[in-house]
């Protein structure tokens, strides 16, 4: 089941929103009913669905209705239309005490502003949703203790807001929503506020502590590289519509229309697409039981140098050259004696290529992609290039 999903939510502001949203479903635009009745359309039938443990970012530029959907996701902002479902629940339909009860349990919220108490400590501010909640103050105090040290801040729990720098004062907001051990995290432009070093820290250190704790995390921003250095899936935002969602690679490669196209167009793909966009396999394979004769043979067969050997079970054990192969068989040497891997560079899937291009450069062999120990594919430097080249040039196309 979906953690949070999003049924044709609508939020009109005005004297009479359901009038404007009769237009609306009748067909009016945006602009027409702002015209005609001076109400303001700020969210227009969203729907969307955030899977559990995924970072699902909303982007778009300002006045887009972002920071509009994610109030109507936490009923910060009543809908005027439409449905949020919460784990299952439809938040619109609560009462008073149930909704303030699942934003408690189930919903923390960061914001851009930090929203800190100045008169209270670190730890005092971190424990504040765990005192409103009732916990006891030695309770809330380790769980306090335990999310401050999460977020690198050890050493603080004394000090006070002011004393702070910005990104340590969002890393203690960070800090407070997870002290509450919610499943969901609601972050409305939370990195906006802070300087593009401390920023991209803090991208870090989300990315750290999501891989840590796998929290569903709804984030909202008006940057394009933090939705997609962030982001699992991205919902792109024009004038209260969502107008397209999907992987970062989904919208690089096919952009749902002219305002995609150009949002995207001068993104460095280098820092977007992955190490497994632009893998292939090997032409051949060696198995670790297989001798250096047969090394020998397939090598031949295939024209190549060199082999990747893998187990069995497909775990990477390296790589034998063709000198090293007849070596060993002229020789009567066991292969895993020759066998190399001191030199051979290896590196996770989604490793970005802008961090693959200088590595490429310099390795003899190709980069070996292996996921919990077993071989996915290879990387050249000719695939890294031609990912970027021929990516760039099919977006040229299209938008011509």
């Amino acid at each position: 089941m979906n953690k949070i999903e999003v049924n044709n939510v609508t939020k009109i502001f005005g004297s009479h929103p359901q009038q404007g949203l009769k237009r609306l479903k009748d067909g009016e635009q945006k602009s027409e009913i702002l015209e005609k009745t001076g109400m303001t359309v700020g969210v227009n039938q969203a729907s969307f669905a955030v899977k559990p443990g995924e970072i699902f970012v909303i982007m778009g530029l300002s006045g887009s209705g972002k920071s509009t959907l994610i109030r109507l996701v936490n009923r910060l902002i009543e809908p005027t239309g439409g449905e949020v479902l919460i784990d299952g629940k439809d938040i619109t339909k609560m009462d008073k005490n149930t909704l303030i009860d699942t934003r408690r349990k189930k919903l923390g919220m960061v914001f851009q502003k930090f929203g800190l108490l100045p008169h209270k400590t670190i730890l005092n501010n971190v424990a504040y949703g765990l005192e409103l909640q009732g916990i006891s103050k030695q309770e809330r105090e380790q769980r306090a203790q335990d999310t401050i040290k999460d977020v690198g801040l050890s050493g603080y729990e004394d000090s006070y807001p002011s004393q702070l720098s910005g990104g340590m004062q969002q890393r203690v907001g960070i800090a407070r929503a997870l002290a509450n051990d919610t499943d969901i995290l609601l972050m409305d432009e939370a990195f906006s506020a802070l300087d593009p070093i401390i920023r991209k820290e803090m991208q870090d250190e989300l990315l750290k502590i999501q891989n840590k704790l796998g929290k569903t995390v709804l984030f909202i921003t008006h940057d394009l590289d933090e939705a997609l250095k962030l982001g699992d899936r991205i919902a792109i935002m024009k004038d209260g519509r969502i107008v397209q969602t999907g992987t970062s690679e989904e919208i690089l490669e096919n952009p749902a229309n002219d305002y995609v196209s150009n949002f995207v167009k001068d993104v460095d793909r280098s820092k977007v697409l992955e190490a497994s966009h632009v893998m292939k396999k090997p032409e051949v394979l060696l198995s670790y039981k297989d001798g250096p004769r047969v090394a020998v043979r397939k090598m031949e067969e295939a024209g190549i140098s060199s082999i990747f050997v893998t187990d069995k079970e497909k775990n990477f054990k390296g790589l034998i050259t063709i000198d090293d192969a007849v070596k060993a068989y002229q020789n009567n040497i066991p292969m895993e004696e020759v066998l190399m891997n001191d030199n051979i560079y290896s590196t996770p899937p989604d490793t970005p290529l802008n961090d693959l291009i200088g590595i490429a450069a310099d390795v003899k062999y190709p980069i070996v992609i292996v996921e919990d120990g077993k071989l996915l594919g290879i990387v050249s430097r000719v695939s890294i290039l031609s990912g970027l080249v021929l990516g760039k040039e099919k977006g040229e196309v299209e938008s011509t």
